[in-house]
């Protein structure tokens, strides 16, 4: 995998926050190496000198030099083990805190893009790779290089002729094999990434619709989805550790033939008087010193595919950039006058959902949205927060065009009350204040009452402090809408947009709240999408769009005279309610 210097410059900029604890571990990681090459040159003392000696005292003084230094590199070890790691922990929560950020900024085609899984798994799963790799990548490079060349000129020193032999002849060819295995090793860490991301999110998509699936009786059918993606993540499972396998049983071999050979000649040499007994010794564990080097190089190999093909991931959603910019500008005092001029816009480039929408709101008006399904009324609400952006043409608000306003100002101004209810997990106080969570619970409280959801939330043993369960499963469609409109009677915004806000309730309810509505739309802009017409009948205008665009205009009475599509979908549904109640008594 190629990775461009930007990457690997972002990947180090989350060194920066914690480089003096980084620095020290290097250090820590530079004495450990020393006191490690020491012990070699001492075994070669003793055994070459002051046993044939007798020198019983510098033995006992030797070993404990040795033993302090013992004691020394296991507090340092100490220090690797855990700071090391916390640098690796910190700079992955600052990444996922990085991460989670720039989803929270991306729009919403972005999201319509891609699926909620494949983004956790890069959230959490790939991420946690990038730890190990940031803790024992440069340790384990710094050491094995310390090592390495100490451990070069200490034997150079010993015998210069075996040691070029080992250096030059045995461990290039470790290195080789270590290379060539390694992009082996990353194709199958890729592949496992990848078919963890695709099977997340198949699970995240089965159990958000396990309700649907029992409905249907279709859990045969999940679990052979299932089984299909769990196939493919095993068989990535499967090459990967194939890979491993292979590369680990080769470096056991060629790490036992560096160790036959350099016995061998060391045999060899000791026989005819070319290095002593004791050389013999400290040079076979020197060599061992070598070995090190060449495993931790050979691990940094290996967690660098692995680190670097999760961070690449993140990386490579980093670098998506929002196409919905803020201005500059903070929106405040607003009188609640929108203008649609000559808007056009579309999800793709295949169909145009909205075209030349020109339309004027009146501040403190109620603009009623009706027509059939695939008009775009919902889409011209969602236009006004700029959750999407036009392609063409502008939407001002009192006369300034929303592009000028930071998001965060412009949709401090909106409330939005959604066909689909969305509860978080949590409380059902905690939704509510989820429309400002700087209010008191005495504002709560009241906007519940306004919601005339209060007196159901007191009946609940824990009253505001209920759980609501995932997504509110726990409440019903009506109970989890009107906690939604509460939200936005806590919010008290100057714009309300309401997309089907009464959907979900039943007439005696939807009366109620249609009451509230009304108060909370006194004085503010309002445009309301609706089906049940009988909901819109007081709006001060009632735009019907069609995928032609606006093709009528006017107040209730001045549509129903006028005959057209408007009159046509009232009578319809007029009738269709006279049906329903003849049915059922």
């Amino acid at each position: 995998m190629h990775y461009d210097k930007f990457m690997l410059k972002r990947f180090i900029g989350y060194y920066r926050k914690y480089r003096g604890l980084f620095f020290t571990d290097l250090l820590c990681a530079l004495l450990v190496a020393a006191i490690e090459l020491i012990y070699p040159r001492v075994t070669t003392v003793i055994i070459d000198e002051y046993i044939p000696q007798g020198l019983l005292t510098q033995i006992l003084i030797a070993a404990a030099v040795l033993l302090g230094l013992y004691i020394l590199m296991a507090g340092l070890n100490y220090f690797l083990h855990y700071w090391g790691h916390i640098i690796g922990v910190n700079m992955e929560a600052d990444m996922r805190a990085d991460f989670f950020a720039h989803l929270e900024s991306m729009p919403f085609q972005f999201f319509d893009r891609n699926r909620t899984g494949k983004l956790m798994s890069r959230l959490v799963n790939d991420l946690n790779l990038i730890a190990e790799l940031a803790h024992h990548g440069p340790e384990d490079i710094f050491i094995a290089l310390v090592m390495f060349i100490g451990s070069f000129v200490v034997l150079v020193q010993t015998e210069w002729r075996m040691t070029c032999i080992i250096y030059f002849g045995i461990v290039p060819i470790i290195f080789w094999f270590a290379i060539t295995q390694r992009r082996k090793m990353g194709e199958g860490f890729r592949m496992v990434q990848k078919s963890t991301a695709d099977i997340n999110a198949q699970i995240e998509n089965s159990l958000s619709g396990v309700r649907v699936s029992k409905s249907y009786t279709n859990e045969d059918y999940e679990i052979q989805r299932f089984a299909e993606g769990n196939s493919k993540f095993r068989g990535a499972k499967d090459y990967s550790y194939k890979c491993m396998a292979r590369f680990m049983t080769g470096m056991g071999f060629l790490v036992s033939i560096l160790n036959l050979s350099v016995l061998t000649l060391g045999g060899v040499f000791c026989c005819t008087g070319v290095i002593t007994t004791g050389e013999l010794a400290g040079f076979l564990l020197y060599v061992n010193l070598v070995i090190q080097p060449v495993n931790r190089l050979v691990n940094f190999t290996q967690q660098f595919e692995q680190g670097m093909t999760g961070f690449s991931r993140f990386h490579e959603i980093m670098c998506v950039k929002s196409d919905i910019v803020g201005g500059q500008r903070v929106l405040e005092n607003v009188r609640g006058a929108i203008t649609f001029d000559k808007v056009t816009f579309s999800y793709d480039e295949e169909e145009t959902i909205l075209r030349d929408i020109s339309l004027s709101v009146e501040p403190g008006t109620t603009v009623a949205l009706v027509g059939p399904s695939g008009g775009g009324k919902t889409t011209l609400c969602h236009l006004i927060p700029r959750f999407y952006d036009v392609q063409q043409g502008a939407i001002r608000i009192d006369g300034c065009d929303i592009r000028e306003f930071t998001l965060k100002s412009l949709r401090d101004q909106i409330g939005l009350v959604q066909q689909d209810v969305f509860l978080f997990t949590g409380t059902i106080g905690e939704n509510i204040l989820y429309g400002r969570p700087s209010a008191s619970r005495e504002e709560m409280i009241q906007a519940a009452k306004r919601a005339d959801i209060h007196d159901f939330i007191e009946s609940l043993p824990d009253g505001y402090d209920t759980w609501v369960g995932e997504k509110g499963v726990r409440l019903s469609g009506g109970q989890k809408q009107r906690i939604s409109i509460a939200r936005v009677f806590l919010k008290n915004p100057p714009i309300l947009l309401l997309d089907e806000a009464t959907s979900a309730l039943d007439n005696e309810t939807e009366i109620k709240i249609q009451h509230a509505l009304e108060e909370l739309s006194r004085g503010r802009t309002t445009l309301v999408i609706a089906h049940r017409l009988s909901t819109i009948r007081n709006a001060d205008v009632i735009l019907v769009m069609t995928s032609e665009g606006i093709v009528e205009q006017g107040s209730h009475r001045e549509l129903y005279e006028k005959g057209g599509i408007y009159r046509r979908l009232y009578d319809a549904q007029f009738r269709f309610e006279e049906d329903r109640a003849d049915l059922f008594g």
